[in-house]
C-alpha cells in the first residue's frame, strides 16, 4: 500500500487535489495498484476550495507522521497566503525528507520552491505563473512549455488538469503502462500526455474559426498532417478561392494557414519523438514534413532545438 499525502490549505484549487486523488483512488478500485490517500492541512477545521466547496482534512500537518510514498502539494489562489506563513514551507521541506517522491500541481510549485526543494532543479508551473516563479526563485530552472517536469524525485506540473497527467505518469512508473491506461480510460483521459508536451495544443493556442467550414477544417488538419496541406489544397477543401481562404483563415484563426499547419505538425512530431522509438526520418514523413531537414528547421523555429535534441531532453518518464 503506497501512502499518498496531499497538502491543502484555504482557497486551494479543487481539481488540483481531486484530479490526482481520483487517479490513485481509481487505481486501487480497479485493482491495478494500492494507494492510501490522505489530505492534510494546517488545521483540523474544514477548508474551502477557491470555488467555495468545503472539505475536511484527514489530519493536520502536525498529525501527519511516518514515511510517505508520494507527497503532493496542490495549488490555487490561496498559495500566496499559504506561503506567507513560513510554517507550511518548513513542514513541506521536512516532510519531503521522509517521502519517496514529492510533487506539486499548478502554482503549488511556489510552496516547493519556498521549501528549498526546487533549488538547482528544473520545474514548471501554470503558464501564467512561470515568469514570476523564475523571477522569485532564480535558482530554479523554469521550463515554461512542458505540462510536467521530473527532476530526480521531485516533479512539478502545469496548471490544474496537468496534475492528472502527472499522476498518471507516476502510476505508470509504479505499476506499468497498462495500469495507467486502464485508469485513464475510466477517467476518459488521454494516456498519457507526455511531460514535454506543450501546455497549449495547436487548437488551444489559436482561436476557433467563426465559419463552420473553417472550424471543420481545423479538426480535419489534425487528422491528415501527412497530406498536402498547402493553401490551394486547403482552400479547395473549404470550397473557397486560395486568396479568400488565406485571408479568412488568418482573420478568424489569428495565424496564417502555413504557420498553423507547421505548428500542428511540430506538435504531433513532438509526441511521436517522446512516445515512440520511430526514427527521425519516419517521424518527419508521418507528420508531413517530408524531409528531416524541413522538420529540423520547423523545430528550431518553434522550440529552439532540433528533433534529436528534443527527444534526448524529453524522454519518457520510465526512461528518466
Amino acid at each position: 500500500m503506497r501512502r499518498v499525502v496531499l497538502v491543502a490549505f484555504e482557497k486551494f484549487q479543487a481539481l488540483d487535489l481531486f484530479g490526482p486523488a481520483e487517479v490513485f483512488s481509481l487505481a486501487t478500485r480497479y485493482g491495478v495498484g494500492e494507494y492510501a490517500i490522505e489530505v492534510v492541512a494546517p488545521t483540523a477545521d474544514p477548508i474551502r476550495t477557491s470555488s467555495g466547496v468545503e472539505i475536511s482534512p484527514t489530519a493536520t500537518l502536525h498529525g501527519c507522521r511516518g514515511p510517505i510514498d508520494t507527497l503532493v502539494v496542490v495549488g490555487g489562489e490561496g498559495v500566496p497566503a499559504a506561503k506567507a506563513d513560513p510554517a507550511l514551507p518548513r513542514w513541506i521541506g521536512r516532510t519531503a525528507q521522509r517521502s519517496r517522491r514529492v510533487a506539486s500541481v499548478c502554482n503549488g510549485a511556489f510552496l516547493l520552491a519556498a521549501a528549498g526543494l526546487l533549488d538547482g532543479r528544473r520545474a514548471t508551473t501554470h503558464w501564467a505563473a512561470c515568469d514570476h516563479l523564475a523571477e522569485r526563485y532564480p535558482s530554479v530552472t523554469v521550463e515554461r512549455d512542458p505540462i510536467f517536469v521530473r527532476d530526480g524525485n521531485v516533479a512539478t506540473s502545469a496548471g490544474v488538469t496537468a496534475g492528472m497527467d502527472l499522476a498518471l505518469a507516476l502510476l505508470e512508473e509504479d505499476h506499468g503502462p497498462e495500469a495507467s491506461l486502464q485508469v485513464a480510460r475510466g477517467l476518459v483521459l488521454f494516456v498519457r500526455r507526455p511531460g514535454g508536451q506543450a501546455q497549449f495544443s495547436t487548437q488551444l493556442s489559436t482561436q476557433a474559426a467563426e465559419r463552420e467550414p473553417l472550424r471543420e477544417l481545423q479538426t480535419w488538419i489534425a487528422d491528415h498532417l501527412a497530406e498536402d496541406l498547402s493553401v490551394p489544397a486547403l482552400a479547395e477543401r473549404a470550397h473557397m478561392s486560395p486568396r479568400n481562404f488565406a485571408r479568412a483563415f488568418s482573420r478568424e484563426i489569428g495565424t496564417t494557414p502555413a504557420a498553423y499547419v507547421e505548428e500542428a505538425r511540430v506538435e504531433r512530431a513532438r509526441i511521436a519523438l517522446e512516445e515512440s522509438s520511430a526514427g527521425v526520418e519516419e517521424v518527419a514523413r508521418r507528420c508531413g514534413f517530408g524531409t528531416v531537414e524541413t522538420m529540423r528547421r520547423a523545430f528550431h523555429r518553434r522550440l529552439g532545438v532540433g528533433p534529436a535534441a528534443y527527444r534526448s531532453r524529453f524522454r519518457p518518464l520510465n526512461a528518466a
